[in-house]
């Protein structure tokens, strides 16, 4: 190699661990922005136990009904969902199945709801409406520690 480029590659050695921590951590993405939708390839559960609660949507494309419907619904009414500590994770794109699809193994259109636990609460094969979803979260034992804590 020449010496120019092995400078370079020293350099850059040297410098990795002061930008890989500038690149902020899912559960730092999330706290700063409840709101947004992430993509499943960018997810790893364990980064989210004891933190969140995963809401996965799959479709087999962005142009399901059924996946259309889901988004249309949370996106209405988001903020029920982030009063529950929800994070909502999407794959539509079985051609390149992330962790959580080949973890998961949703056929065409499913919702998984995951508790903060690690642990699968629920799996619908159709859309849920925020409502739905909110009362099951409420139902969850850890949840209604929550609710005791926030009267």
């Amino acid at each position: 190699m020449r010496p120019t480029l092995i400078a370079a590659l020293a350099a850059l050695t040297l410098a990795w661990p002061a930008m890989a921590a500038d690149v902020p951590s899912l559960e730092e993405r999330w706290r700063e922005d409840p709101g947004q939708i992430f993509e499943a390839g960018d997810i790893d559960l364990a980064d989210l136990k004891w933190v969140a609660r995963p809401v996965v949507i799959f479709a087999n494309s962005p142009r399901d009904p059924s996946f259309v419907e889901q988004m249309e619904e949370i996106r209405a009414d988001m903020p029920r969902l982030i009063t529950r500590d929800v994070i909502v994770i999407t794959d539509t794109n079985p051609d390149e199945p992330s962790d959580l699809r080949n973890r998961l193994r949703p056929r065409g259109f499913m919702l998984v709801l995951i508790g903060k636990d690690g642990r699968i609460e629920l799996r619908k094969p159709l859309p849920w409406t925020v409502r739905e979803l909110s009362r099951s979260i409420d139902k969850m034992p850890m949840r209604r520690q929550e609710m005791g804590r926030d009267r």
